[in-house]
């Protein structure tokens, strides 16, 4: 079975990470950007639901199946809310699992092969002092928030809980009176770890697979499919409204998985604040408007059953 542990601390990792290259963005350009963000989640909100509808009547599954399998959040979270309502959890995996691939493989591939700049930053050769100290600090402050993100219900809380704390772990220390200007930045082998952890999990949903039909493996490519021209529309959209480049409109775009799409701007040195903004607002907005998506498709669920027995 898919260690859910592995995958939460490649998230805790990651989180951590992004949140200390985040930690002197510019907040005042992010915050003038969020109507964008916004609208371009909004608009992949709206495409995903009319994804998952046409891939309800394509496979002949109920509407609350095809709703947790289409919608970009997650492999995990999605298959565990259709092993709450008794919905098929590994048809939802197969798709969730799926699309997450596809763009794991395809964002990077297109990222490397056309943008010009270095794959991977430069890398400072000089350790910090108390690197070490401070790198085991910022790990149980990390664990200590995703538990208390966990008991608020947070959604995404190993990710969000510590995004937050790499992100004011820096100006915290500097604020306090008895420490001299010390600037954390967590090691390569942190993100190279939480990225492997990351990729074994996804590994692990594939490795569990029961035998499906081609039909139905036909039926999950053509949802993953019409899900990436839904990201491409959305980058074109967003080329529109902004002034970005049509990498960092790609990177904002992508349908999921975040912190896997995030880590892409982070090794490209590319626009990292503005792809994690947008991945953030995101991954609230589907984490706020699933309890209404499962009430509404439900009912619909529901109708349609009552009609079928009539």
């Amino acid at each position: 079975k898919p260690n859910r542990t592995a995958r939460e601390i490649g998230m805790i990792l990651v989180g951590i990470t992004i949140g200390a290259s985040n930690a002197h963005a510019n907040l005042a350009n992010i915050s003038a950007s969020a109507p964008v963000f916004v609208c371009l989640t909004l608009f992949l909100l709206l495409c995903g639901g009319c994804i998952g509808y046409i891939y309800s009547r394509l496979s002949k599954t109920n509407l609350l199946t095809a709703m947790l399998a289409t919608v970009p959040g997650g492999v995990g979270v999605m298959s565990a809310i259709a092993a709450d309502y008794n919905k098929n959890v590994t048809l939802v995996a197969l798709v969730q699992a799926l699309r997450i691939t596809s763009v794991v493989f395809l964002i990077p591939l297109i990222a490397r092969v056309t943008n010009n700049t270095s794959v991977q930053p430069p890398i400072s050769s000089a350790i910090e002092p108390y690197s070490f100290e401070l790198l085991f600090l910022v790990l149980v402050i990390s664990t200590l928030a995703v538990y208390i993100a966990k008991f608020l219900k947070v959604p995404a809380a190993p990710f969000f809980a510590s995004l937050l704390v790499g992100m004011a772990f820096n100006p915290i220390l500097n604020w306090l009176p008895f420490i001299d200007d010390i600037s954390f930045t967590p090691p390569l082998v942190i993100k190279l770890l939480g990225q492997m952890l990351l990729g074994i999990t996804i590994g692990e949903y594939w490795g569990e697979k029961p035998t499906f039909q081609k039909r139905t493996i036909g039926y999950a490519i053509i949802s993953v499919a019409m899900t990436l021209a839904a990201g491409v529309a959305a980058t074109l959209l967003a080329m529109q409204l902004t002034s970005w480049d049509w990498l960092t409109c790609l990177l904002v775009t992508a349908p999921g998985g975040s912190a896997e799409i995030i880590l892409v701007a982070l090794t490209l040195d590319h626009n990292v604040e503005i792809v994690t903004a947008g991945h953030v607002v995101r991954l609230i907005a589907i984490n706020s408007f699933l309890p209404i998506g499962i009430f509404l498709f439900r009912y619909l669920d529901n109708k349609e059953g009552t009609k079928e027995n009539v």
